[in-house]
C-alpha cells in the first residue's frame, strides 16, 4: 500500500506517514527502486496502537 492510500486509509496525512517511516516510527514494508515506500496496513495500525498506549502511559 502506498503512502498516501495509508495516509487516506487511517485518516492522517503523507507528509505524516513519510515522517514517521523516515523517523522509523513505522515500519516500510518495501522501498521501490524510485525511492517510494510501500506498508503494510496491519503493521502499521499496530504500531500506532503501541505508540498511542506509551504516549497515555507517560502521563
Amino acid at each position: 500500500m502506498s503512502s498516501g492510500e495509508l495516509a487516506d486509509e487511517l485518516g492522517i496525512s503523507r507528509r505524516s506517514i513519510s515522517r514517521y517511516a523516515d523517523e522509523g516510527l513505522i515500519s516500510v514494508a518495501l522501498t521501490t527502486p524510485g525511492g517510494r515506500y510501500k506498508f503494510d496496513l496491519n503493521t502499521v495500525r499496530e504500531e500506532l496502537r503501541k505508540m498511542a498506549q506509551e504516549r497515555r502511559d507517560q502521563r
